[in-house]
């Protein structure tokens, strides 16, 4: 028979537990989006050394797994004299993971944006960089937030694997106490409910942003 009743006294653990999840996700979402800009202003450049850099990065970030990159960052980094905390590790591993596939979607967003605009700028004068930060990232971001949305998400599930690296978010506390009072489903649908929980609430506030938007493009 299932008891709850186990898991009643550890909520608050699992409560806390869920909030360094959120700000594992969150920390690790924005390095990702930072990593991804770069990475697809790269990826875009006339300037081949940067193409061939950024496509190697996204090529070996997304042709390994999440997991492995996970043990590199955590285990291997000590042994060439780079030593990282738990939280540390996890938040560059799955920052340059999701980096990868955010450069993909930032990509696809700024080449949505018709020629003819950029045309039009050059033709006013207006510099690279210039033309980037006011007619081309701003279409690009806007076109990109779904998708965006989809991988902060899958970031946020992710971050689980963080576990395995003695990070204390929900997944390792859950297992912890699971462990010790031999009640695992209780503890992991519990822990279950939880991220979906989390997971309700990040879709919540990004149909809100693509709500937002929408209204403001008409």
């Amino acid at each position: 028979m299932l008891d709850f009743t186990l898991v009643s006294d550890f909520i608050p653990f699992l409560l806390q537990a869920a909030l360094v999840t959120l700000e594992l996700s969150i920390v690790s979402i924005i390095l990702g989006l930072l990593l991804g800009l770069v990475a697809a202003l790269m990826k875009i450049s006339k300037v081949r050394p940067l193409v061939w850099i950024a496509d190697f990065y996204i090529w070996v970030i997304r042709g390994t797994p999440m997991l492995v990159q996970l043990f590199l960052v955590y285990f291997g980094l000590p042994q060439v004299g780079i030593e990282l905390g738990p939280f540390t590790a996890g938040v560059i591993a799955l920052g340059i993971n999701s980096g990868a596939y955010i450069a993909e979607i930032y990509r696809g967003g700024m080449l949505s944006v018709p020629k003819g605009q950029t045309e039009a700028a050059q033709s006013l004068g207006m510099s690279y960089a210039t033309i980037m930060k006011r007619i081309i990232l701003p279409q690009a971001i806007r076109v990109s937030i779904p998708a965006l949305g989809n991988q902060a998400i899958s970031m946020l599930k992710d971050s689980s694997l963080a576990s395995l690296v003695t990070v204390s978010e929900l997944m390792m506390v859950s297992q912890r106490f699971a462990a010790t009072n031999y009640a695992f489903i209780e503890f992991y649908i519990t822990a279950a409910l939880l991220y979906l929980f989390l997971t309700t609430i990040f879709s919540f506030i990004l149909k809100k942003i693509e709500f937002r938007l929408s209204v403001s493009d008409h």
